[in-house]
This record gives C-alpha cells, sequence and structure tokens, in this order.
C-alpha cells in the first residue's frame, strides 16, 4: 500500500466533488478540473472526505495510488485556493510588461518575445523584473512556468537569465580566473 495514497483527502468549503464511473469532477470557486482514474483504483466520498483504495496489490496500482492521491488533493486545493510561481529576470535590460493579455518580455534579443497565457493562467507582472504566474490547476501553472523559464535558461557563469524565485544557481568560474597553469 502507499503511504501517501492512504492519507484522506478532506473536501473544503466551497468545493464540490462528483463521481461519474471512472471521472471525477472537482468544482470550486476558481474554476473546475476533471481528473480520470485508472482502472486499478476505487474512491469513495463520506462525510466531506476523499479516500482512495486499490483493487489489486501489483506495481502499478500502488504507484497509481500515491499519484492520484495528489493529483486529487492539488486539484481539491487549486480550485479553492489556487497555485501560482514566481519567476525572476536577472541581466542588464532583461524586463518583461503586460500588453493586454499578453506578457511582453525584453531578454537581450534584437526582437521582444510575446507569450500568450493559456486557459485558467493569470500573469502578473508587479515589478519589470518579476513575473507571477497564477491559476487554478497545478500541473498547468508548472508547465506554463517552465515553458517561459525555458526562453532564457540562466546561465553558470553570470547567472542571467529567467530563473524560479529563490532557485539557487551554481556558479561556474571563467576561464579567465584560471591564470596560467
Amino acid at each position: 500500500m502507499s503511504r501517501v495514497g492512504q492519507q484522506e483527502i478532506k473536501i473544503e468549503d466551497g468545493v464540490t466533488v462528483t463521481v461519474e464511473g471512472r471521472e471525477v469532477l472537482v468544482k470550486g470557486p476558481l474554476g473546475e478540473i476533471t481528473v480520470s482514474l485508472p482502472r486499478d483504483l476505487n474512491i469513495q466520498i463520506n462525510n466531506g472526505v476523499i479516500l482512495l483504495s486499490t483493487e489489486e496489490e501489483t506495481k502499478q496500482a500502488k504507484s497509481n495510488h500515491g499519484t492520484y492521491r495528489m493529483i486529487l488533493g492539488n486539484a481539491v486545493e487549486g480550485v479553492k485556493n489556487g497555485f501560482s510561481k514566481n519567476l525572476e529576470l536577472v541581466g542588464v535590460g532583461y524586463r518583461a510588461r503586460m500588453e493586454g493579455n499578453k506578457l511582453v518580455m525584453s531578454l537581450g534579443l534584437n526582437h521582444p518575445v510575446e507569450v500568450e497565457p493559456i486557459e485558467g493562467i493569470q500573469i502578473e507582472v508587479p515589478e519589470e523584473t518579476k513575473i507571477i504566474i497564477k491559476g487554478y490547476d497545478k500541473q498547468k501553472v508548472g508547465e506554463f512556468a517552465a515553458k517561459i523559464r525555458e526562453l532564457k535558461k540562466p546561465e553558470p557563469y553570470k547567472g542571467k537569465g529567467i530563473r524560479y524565485q529563490d532557485e539557487y544557481i551554481r556558479r561556474k568560474s571563467s576561464k579567465s580566473n584560471l591564470g596560467d597553469a
């Protein structure tokens, strides 16, 4: 049995969970998420608590148990509170701004880079060098943040690029610092 999978998920106020066959629909004030369960998992909803169980004790069923428990837990939390990722732009001339619903960034290229948000994602730019990505689906928020970070990954010599807030970039020394060896 998966230890994570055995934990119950508390359904918060304002969130409704309905089960139709293998489809679980989680609705809340921020949106709705549909999760399709695999055949080897069963779901029970009792007194505002979701509990997942496995039909078999196969390796695949055990791994699905913990994975889908976390997916459902994130769905319940996401439609109620939402998730966010903070990005920082580090480098001379690296700037971000919003033009309508598009994110426009100057990343040291000869043209500005424009990014349109996908459905369920909001982008905020509180400062020129900070980007906040918000949404109710944790996976979409993470994927969208990774897509933006991929445009200009932090490089190890000067640390310039787009990075997550509080991300540690391991720095390398340049060859000019080695001297005559």
